[in-house]
């Protein structure tokens, strides 16, 4: 009974997105949001610098339509983050932290870019993809590199007098290379057959593609502002972020498959575009021969009558109810090590961060 109960909370919360119930008060995400107006002005202002009027007013759309849009989960788990290490905070240093989040925010718009381009998806955030708008098209190859690079702008504009800039330089170069090895890992296994999968590849995959940037480099990026320099510290604080970011790809994978698009804000695609996901893992691990030759007729297949066929195989096997006791136990395992993590980590963040994930819709 319990089962059933937690399987059915995951897919009928219709709670709003994570970000929005991160615990930041209505005028300190208005303040977040409000900073944007900076962020494109620095931005566009340094295009133009380059006699690249057409290229800044461009950039201006870019960043509007692409970066101010979505959750914010990573900017504002920066700055929640800088405000459970930092005690007297002045409004100086809490602008930096903003400023450190719309880094975060870019980085972001830049992956999610590029991954849509590759992916060839049709909504991300419940909009159309900017690559699919009719003026754009590959243009926004383009555009994400100068997203990316706009990070690089605003940390020697704001950050290059500070003791911190060249870890942070370090922090985000090493994060964003992380993050491409992994997508690229993505990428070429979905070029493989479903019967190679395996959960080693998809831990290698989660870890490069999602944990390092979604969840260690906000926290990671603040410690480093607020002055924390604890090598264990910061070791420790890259374990949980791990194990988060492991968590929060699974939920993922699940959520592209049976979760609502009108509350993820996008149309799943894993099944059609052959993904190394959570569920076809261990969907190949549980299946009988013919299951198997089920999921190799028909995943990675865009027929709408084989992706039904592989979600109706999902459930079959119980995945459902599988994910929900994943669930279930993941929350308590990573709980118990925040817990028992040293001083130093930002328990209050994670355990913040993990009780706002725990049976997510979006």
């Amino acid at each position: 009974m319990l089962r059933k109960h937690i399987t059915l909370s995951t897919l009928q919360n219709d709670s709003l997105p994570l970000a929005t119930r991160i615990s930041v008060s209505p005028n300190e995400s208005r303040d977040f949001m409000t900073l944007s107006t900076d962020i494109i002005r620095d931005l566009t202002d340094h295009a133009d610098k380059y006699n690249s009027k057409d290229a800044s007013t461009w950039l201006k759309k870019v960043l509007e339509y692409n970066v101010l849009h979505g959750k914010k989960f990573r900017g504002l788990l920066t700055v929640l983050t800088y405000k459970n290490l930092v005690k007297d905070i002045t409004t100086e240093n809490l602008k930096l932290a903003q400023i450190l989040g719309w880094c975060l925010e870019l980085l972001q718009c830049f992956l999610v870019l590029s991954d849509d381009i590759m992916d060839n998806s049709t909504t991300r955030r419940g909009q159309t993809c900017w690559h699919r708008l009719d003026n754009v098209g590959l243009i926004a190859f383009n555009d994400s590199i100068m997203l990316e690079n706009g990070i690089y702008v605003l940390l020697k504009k704001y950050f290059s007098h500070l003791e911190c800039y060249l870890d942070l330089m370090h922090l985000f170069h090493e994060m964003t290379f992380i993050t491409t090895c992994g997508q690229s890992l993505d990428m070429l296994n979905s070029n493989k057959s479903v019967s190679t999968f395996t959960m080693d590849t998809y831990k290698t995959i989660a870890a490069n593609k999602t944990s390092h940037y979604t969840f260690y480099l906000p926290i990671a990026a603040a410690m480093h502002l607020a002055g924390l320099k604890d090598a264990e510290a910061l070791r420790q604080t890259k374990m949980i972020a791990m194990e988060i970011g492991h968590f929060f790809q699974v939920q993922d994978d699940f959520l592209d498959c049976f979760g609502k698009p009108e509350i993820t804000g996008k149309l799943g695609t894993d099944i059609q575009d052959n993904k190394c996901s959570w569920l076809a893992v261990v969907c190949m691990q549980r299946a009988n021969d013919e299951q198997k030759a089920a999921m190799l007729e028909c995943y990675g297949k865009t027929e709408p009558d084989k992706v039904a066929h592989v979600k109706e195989l999902y459930k079959t096997l119980g995945l459902p109810n599988t994910y929900a006791d994943y669930e279930q136990e993941s929350y308590n395992m990573i709980k118990t090590h925040i817990q028992q993590t040293s001083r130093g980590v930002p328990q209050d963040t994670f355990l913040e961060v993990l009780n706002k994930i725990y049976q997510r819709s979006a």
